[in-house]
């Protein structure tokens, strides 16, 4: 279950950030690059003591991954 959705346009492309609340307690987060129809995710390793700051982590990498275009 996703706790919070962040979500953000970057140029032609839906940037969301996504968490979810792991086993342990911890906050794990995820990004979905959209643009049309296609979405890709990514899911990060490292986990947060916050939904907001791996919102926030997520939503910032997602973005970064945008704008160098590093999304091949």
């Amino acid at each position: 279950m996703h706790t919070e959705q962040i979500t953000e346009r970057v140029g032609n492309y839906i940037v969301t950030a996504l968490t979810q609340i792991t086993h342990t307690g911890k906050v794990a987060a995820a990004v979905s690059i959209r643009r049309g129809k296609y979405d890709r995710i990514f899911r990060f390793i490292r986990q947060f003591d916050s939904a907001g700051t791996a919102s926030r982590y997520a939503l910032a990498e997602g973005r970064g991954m945008v704008l160098k275009n590093q999304l091949n």
